[in-house]
């Protein structure tokens, strides 16, 4: 038991090491979000381990100690308290693996064998009165004492994703799952423990005596089945297995996140995979969350309130010999659980560049001192600046660890081995060492590679569309073709399917208006217009219905007789062409009703005398001398009514209009001609002044 106090853990296993990003797969014992978006395509640990040693009771110097008899009990330095601890931890990585499912996931596979030995509240002064060889009696008041070792293997299975990109945050998180088959355990409590030693207690005559052990106190008494005596062949302990759970999360800021992608481009397949884009990286993971049952186990309670002799003792094979046989057992039972050393970590990383970082980590144990059947991590904070390239790194360890105080140490990677100790520096300085620790190990590193580029036009090959010839980023790295043959590249072709001159962008010229005039020799491209105005429709400024080009008087209404100017009277001249068109107005024979072809002439007539919204105007109709009188009479009023309802149905005003039919009275030519008669059936339409 004593021996047992003199020795006490580090925290962490692989001090240093685990800080580094190119640590691979070894990572996931402190953190299982670490394996994805890792440095690594694959890699594989053949075999690691890491073993630590310290107490916080012997203190020695290292050149010292390697010396040929040098003698630990009398030269070391010693620190004895009420509550000395200690413990041991022995942590061997087997064959493991990891590779990545796709950019966003990865999964990893290990083996791993771990030994822990704590021991809590020893009093000092028990050892010191072992130790002092000028005292042949002493006496010992430990009081409560706790002291816990477990050894078991580990298969686990991690996995891992990444939970968010957004710009320049990233998170990740990992599980990873435990299968545990125990190994052993064993441990021992004490509860008011006395213990007084008289060398000379028993008077076995003859000038002979025996030393006597006088004892008070409760002890529990637990071990895995067959741990009988001292020569037994180890094997594996049946029904002693449980299951563990690791949880972790990684944040990193990266402000520069825009540098690392091919190209700038946002797709996730052209991030660079070979380089650390964080600035900052914070891990937080909770580990070893679990329990290993023993189902065969055996717990016992003794009261070892007696006075044997150190006789009986010596005669008893073992530990439980001695308690079975010398003291009272007062409580028995088969099974017991053991508990993991669970663990919160918290990490910090800080990238000054890309080869040197500043690492702060801290582990915190979650089990108390005062749980039983538990194993149990020293609380640690460790700052470790770093080298870090992707075939060497250099750390250096500067630690604060429960019970050890400060230790530095410095470790190395290169390519496949790794080792280092976070206390070797302080071994090799120090003349009162209370600690130290080593680990080394050998691995397959198969790391990950700048995306390739083989037509060197800065688009990786992945997200190349012609990763044989160069071509711009814009075009998925090809080059830039001419689709319709216009002599246009495709990138400056707004028509690139239609063949289409340069001055139009590549694109055939259009008629937007539809007026039969290309839109490249179109003036007014989006109005209607005629070619001999350039394709502009004509303007007709004063709204006077003669267009601008056949305007006398563009901003002044006027008539189109008159070539758009205004009129103040009907001249002479207009009433000449009025009865001019309205002489050729054409009725069916013997009837009032207007040939169609005269409706032409009669929409002339309307026109002017809309030219003129003030005069009036009479309709008079005629005849020849053939046929009674009285039917002429009738027919030309007739006629000229039908001119007369035509004008007003076409918006000519009826107050302006009067018809009246002068029948055979008025003729304008001889009626005993056929050309006269002809000339006599007419219509006219006359200013009425």
């Amino acid at each position: 038991m004593f021996l047992i106090g003199t020795l006490c853990t580090e925290a962490q296993s692989y001090i240093g090491f685990l800080t580094d990003n190119y640590s691979g797969v070894n990572s996931v014992i402190s953190n299982p979000a670490n394996i994805v978006d890792s440095r690594f395509k694959t890699d594989i640990n053949l075999a690691g381990v890491s073993a630590f040693g310290g107490n916080d009771y012997y203190g020695v110097d290292l050149f010292d100690a390697i010396k040929d008899g040098y003698d630990f009990d009398l030269e070391s330095k010693k620190s004895p308290s009420n509550s000395n601890s200690g413990a041991v931890n022995i942590d061997v990585l087997g064959p493991a693996f990891m590779f990545n499912l796709n950019s966003k996931s990865a999964i990893a596979v290990f083996s791993r064998g771990r030994a822990f030995l704590n021991v809590y509240d020893i009093n000092g002064a028990s050892i010191d009165a072992i130790d002092d060889d000028t005292l042949d009696d002493f006496n010992i008041n430990e009081g409560d004492f706790t002291a816990f070792s477990q050894a078991w293997a580990e298969i686990g299975l991690t996995y891992a994703r990444v939970l968010m990109v957004k710009d320049q945050h990233f998170l990740k998180g990992g599980l990873t799952l435990k299968y545990l088959q125990g190994l052993g355990s064993g441990y021992l409590n004490g509860n008011n423990v006395t213990v007084n030693y008289d060398a000379e207690g028993i008077d076995l005559g003859g000038g002979e005596t025996d030393g006597t052990v006088d004892s008070e106190g409760d002890v529990t008494f637990g071990r895995f089945a067959n741990f009988d005596n001292d020569d037994y062949d180890y094997e594996v302990p049946d029904n002693a297995n449980g299951f563990g759970v690791d949880l972790g999360f990684t944040y990193e800021w990266r402000p520069d996140f825009a540098d690392y992608k091919a190209n700038g481009t946002d797709d996730e397949r052209s991030a660079y995979k070979d380089v650390n884009k964080y600035k900052l990286k914070i891990g937080l993971s909770v580990t070893d969350i679990g329990q290993i049952k023993y189902d065969d186990g055996i717990e016992e309670t003794f009261n070892i309130n007696n006075n044997v002799s150190e006789q009986d003792i010596d005669d008893e094979d073992d530990l439980n010999g001695i308690l079975n046989n010398l003291y009272t057992l007062t409580n028995s039972k088969t099974g017991y659980t053991t508990s993991l050393p669970t663990a919160i970590h918290l990490n910090a990383d800080w990238r000054f560049n890309n080869k040197l970082y500043l690492n702060l980590n801290t582990d915190l144990s979650l089990i108390s001192k005062s749980k039983t059947n538990a194993s149990r991590i020293s609380n640690i904070v460790s700052l470790t600046p770093r080298f870090e390239s992707k075939w060497f790194s250099f750390y250096v360890p500067l630690s604060v660890i429960e019970n050890n105080g400060f230790q530095t140490g410095v470790g190395l990677r290169a390519g496949p081995l790794y080792l280092g100790s976070g206390s070797i520096v302080s071994a090799l300085i120090s003349d009162e060492i209370k600690g130290a620790d080593v680990y080394a190990g050998l691995k397959i590193p198969i790391y990950q590679g700048r995306p390739k580029d083989r037509d060197a036009d800065g688009v990786i090959d992945k997200l190349d569309g012609c990763p044989k010839i160069a071509g711009p980023i814009e075009n998925k790295g090809c080059p830039w073709g001419d689709n319709d043959g216009d002599s246009i590249l495709d990138n400056e072709d707004e028509c690139p399917d239609q063949v289409g001159p340069a001055e139009n962008n590549g694109c055939p010229w259009g008629d937007k208006d539809g007026d039969l005039i290309r839109d490249n020799v179109d003036d007014c491209p989006d109005e209607f217009g005629s070619e001999e105005n350039n394709g502009c429709p004509f303007k007709d400024t004063d709204g006077d219905g003669v267009l601008d080009k056949d305007d006398n008087c563009i901003d002044v209404v006027g008539t189109v007789a008159n070539n758009g100017c205004p009129e103040s009277e009907v001249t002479a001249e207009v009433q000449k062409i009025l009865n001019d068109y309205a002489k050729t107005i054409l009725f069916n024979s013997g009837k009032s009703s207007i040939k169609e072809e005269s409706k032409a002439v009669l929409a002339e007539i309307t026109k002017i005398l809309k030219e003129y919204p003030n005069a009036k105007f009479s309709i008079e109709g005629h005849t020849d001398s053939a046929g009674s009188n009285t039917l002429n009479q009738r027919l030309s009023d007739a006629r000229a009514n039908a001119v007369k309802l035509y004008l007003v149905e076409n918006n000519i005003d009826a107050f302006r209009l009067s018809s009246i039919g002068y029948g055979e009275d008025r003729p304008i030519a001889d009626n005993t001609t056929k050309t006269g008669r002809a000339q006599n059936r007419r219509v006219e339409i006359n200013l009425v002044k």
